[in-house]
């Protein structure tokens, strides 16, 4: 199968190695994995924060590029749930017949990518092996926006040496949220500090998810605090990429 990779502006600039590993672990199963060069930004900082007139290029631009794929994915429950919970909403703001029907036939095609793996692919054991002691927090758009549901934890049960522990509160949010974070940080640093300690409750090496986003927020709490425990994407973890702790 030809599979597009949508990396998202912040893993690309940021956490690349969640990228890497998506592409490593679906060309270990026997896919080829394409990176469209022109993809830019989804438009959910923008949509998120009042400016949805101005997330309408980025959308569009986003459309052309990934249109001609007929399987696209990404490490990133966020960005996929902003296409396919916010795009329909731009495309009727906007008017454009051309660009609803783009998104209506781009939506079924876009997926994350434990749903690509599970539901799709079927592959629930991708020859991982990471023996390390991991909790897993769902983020709130794998949980509530993309009703991912045990996807993840199935894929992570299937990975050797692995001692996956359950993470208290799990569904509670970490308190991210992207500007969330900036606007209304004291209630963001509450959020975070009941996360973190629910994390460090369980005796975790490492805290994974679906989102880097949500794990750079919770990982930059570990760090400050010292509490020798690392967070590392889901994909890292089924790619069976090792990285140095933070701590």
């Amino acid at each position: 199968m030809r599979i597009a990779l949508f990396i998202t502006c912040f893993n690309d600039t940021l956490f690349p190695e969640a990228g890497r590993a998506t592409v490593e672990i679906l060309e270990r199963l026997g896919h080829e994995v394409d990176f469209p060069q022109e993809q830019t930004c989804c438009g959910q900082m923008h949509f998120n924060t009042g400016y949805q007139r101005e997330a309408m290029p980025l959308a569009k631009h986003f459309a052309d590029v990934f249109s001609p794929y007929e399987v696209i994915v990404s490490p990133s429950a966020s960005c996929v749930g902003m296409v396919r919970e916010f795009y329909p909403r731009l495309a009727d703001l906007s008017g454009d017949a051309a660009f609803a029907r783009a998104v209506a036939a781009l939506i079924p095609r876009l997926y994350e990518l434990s749903e690509l793996l599970v539901t799709v692919l079927g592959a629930e054991d991708v020859g991982a092996y990471y023996p390390h002691r991991v909790t897993y927090h769902p983020t709130c758009h794998s949980l509530r926006v993309l009703h991912v549901g045990d996807r993840p934890l199935r894929l992570l049960r299937k990975v050797r040496g692995i001692d996956l522990v359950e993470l208290p509160a799990a569904e509670e949010c970490c308190g991210f949220g992207g500007t969330f974070s900036l606007k209304n940080a004291d209630t963001s640093m509450a959020m975070l500090g009941d996360k973190v300690r629910h994390v460090l409750d369980t005796g975790a090496e490492v805290c994974t998810a679906a989102d880097t986003s949500c794990l750079m927020h919770i990982g930059g709490a570990l760090h400050r605090q010292r509490a020798g425990v690392r967070t590392a994407h889901l994909a890292e973890i089924l790619a069976g990429i090792e990285k140095a702790s933070l701590s």
